[in-house]
């Protein structure tokens, strides 16, 4: 196979939907209703097969492994999923904040410095 195989891809694709809800369950440790309720939570949105089935990519199932965590440390499943969220929320603001301050000359802090 070469590098412009569509097949390498997907499967270099931290967004592709690759896996099923059963296997996704089963490589975070979890339960498929732990999923499901993430969802209903609206921290992930698991894409759907023509079928209908739920499919998680890899990237969603990190953000998974994420809420997981917290939930495993005594936090409700809402309350983790918000966290995450947040915290995601406020990666990507330091991102483009350390963007705009390279784009404008000015040295880069480091994330919490003041």
């Amino acid at each position: 196979m070469t590098s412009d195989n569509p097949l390498n891809d997907r499967l270099d694709d931290d967004d592709y939907p690759a896996y099923t809800m059963g296997r996704a369950a089963e490589m975070l440790g979890t339960t498929p209703a732990f999923l499901r309720a993430i969802g209903e939570a609206r921290l992930i949105t698991p894409l759907r097969s023509e079928g209908g089935h739920r499919r998680y990519s890899r990237y969603q199932l990190r953000i998974a492994a994420r809420a997981r965590e917290l939930v495993d440390k005594g936090t409700p499943i809402e309350a983790a999923c918000r966290i995450v969220i947040l915290e995601d929320q406020l990666e990507e603001a330091q991102r483009i904040n350390a963007e705009h301050r390279r784009a404008a000359g000015e040295p880069t802090r480091s994330p919490g410095s003041g």
